[in-house]
Parts: C-alpha cells; structure tokens; sequence
C-alpha cells in the first residue's frame, strides 16, 4: 500500500489525534493465540477505547510543536478487532489487533490488541555481552536440526556450531575465532545448521553469548 506519509508519523508523534466517531464497545475480552508448536494461550485483551488512550498520547521528547511544518489532526473514524503477525521468542504468529481508520490516510492505524500484562518484554544484554545467535529456523524435512544466523567479524574464522541442550531449554553458540589481525569494524551475517538430539518441540532457544530468547524467523536473502 506504500510509505506512511512523513506527515502522519509527525502528527501521531506531537498527539494530533481526534476521535470521530463512536468506537466499538462490545469486543471480546480474552482470545485465543495459537503457537507454532500447536500449543494456545488465552490473553486478555484491551478495549478500543483503551487502546486509543493509549496511542494518542504525544510522545515524552517532542522536537517539533504542532502544527509545524504540516502536522494535521489525524481523525479517527473506525475501529475493528482484525489479527496481525507478530514476532515473539517463539516465533511469528498471529495476535488481535485493533485497526483504526484514519481520514485522508490509506494506511490502518493498528494497535496490538493484547494487554500488557500478559506480554513478557524481551529481556536486555548486559553491557559488554556479544550477541552472536540473532535467530532460528526448523529445517524442513529434519526435525532434529536447526538452521541458526550469526554475526562475526570481517577477520573471523567459523569452526562450527553446538548446542547445549536440556528439557526445557536449548542452548546455542557458534565457534568464532579471531585472527587476531587489524580489520574493519563490520558485522557480517550467516547461516550455519546444527543437529539436536532430539527435535527441538516446545524448547526455548537461548543465545550462549547473552543469555536472552532467540527469535525464530531467520532473514532470507
């Protein structure tokens, strides 16, 4: 559908936000999301009023006061309860979403349907620790294996990949060495597989250098 206009984004940063209409008040209040792995979860979910409220807020740091160099009202005249994908540590999946109608802009308005308090954050890495897995795929056809992408340095040397594996957790680490040479400060980016004792089921993918979830949906070129 193309680009959000540069206009939009700076209105909806400064608040421009005007209510149009009536927003739907008898929306469900708990849905189901359904898991790569087969498995569902129940979350709550915040009302469109709510979620609203919540958006159109101005942001805390604001550069440019309205209604400088365009910024318009954006008038809200329709809410529905659609679904959109996500990323989480377990995959992309679909979850409720509100989409509101904006007059004068094609693109929805789309606000993530599912309370906070059923959303886990993603923790942070510790100031110094080197993320070197950034994600995962199954491989067709091969349960047992998983195709992992990992950032190294320009000079280098890969000698392989391995896993740490327990029943609730997996954990994986690629084997760098570095050359010890004056090189580029460049991150470079690559697949490499790794087979698991067993098919990785409903297990948490953990990266060795940081400790933290590692999301599954590896970039293709």
């Amino acid at each position: 559908m193309g680009p959000i206009p540069a206009w939009v984004n700076r209105s909806a940063h400064n608040g421009a936000w005007q209510l149009a209409t009536a927003l739907p008040v008898d929306s469900p209040t708990r849905a189901n999301v359904h898991w790569l792995d087969g498995s569902v979860s129940q979350v709550p979910l915040v009302t469109a009023a709510n979620a609203y409220a919540e958006f159109s807020k101005p942001a805390d740091f604001i550069e440019e006061e309205c209604p400088a160099k365009g910024c318009r009202p954006l008038r809200v005249t329709g809410a529905e309860l659609e679904e959109v994908p996500l990323e989480t540590s377990r995959g992309t999946i679909q979850v409720p979403a509100w989409l509101f109608t904006v007059r004068g802009v094609k693109q929805k308005y789309v606000h993530v349907a599912v309370a906070p308090s059923a959303v886990t954050a993603r923790p942070e890495r510790v100031q110094g620790d080197l993320e070197e897995v950034m994600a995962f795929d199954l491989v067709a056809g091969k349960p047992d294996e998983l195709l992992l992408q990992y950032g190294y340095g320009a000079c280098d040397s890969i000698h392989g990949a391995r896993a740490y594996e327990t029943d609730q957790l997996v954990v994986v680490d690629v084997d760098e060495e570095y050359s010890g040479e004056m090189c580029p400060a460049i991150l470079k980016t690559a697949t490499i597989t790794i087979t698991l004792a067993r098919p990785l089921g409903d297990r948490l993918v953990l990266d060795s250098g940081t400790g933290l979830p590692v999301v599954r949906g590896v970039k293709r070129r």
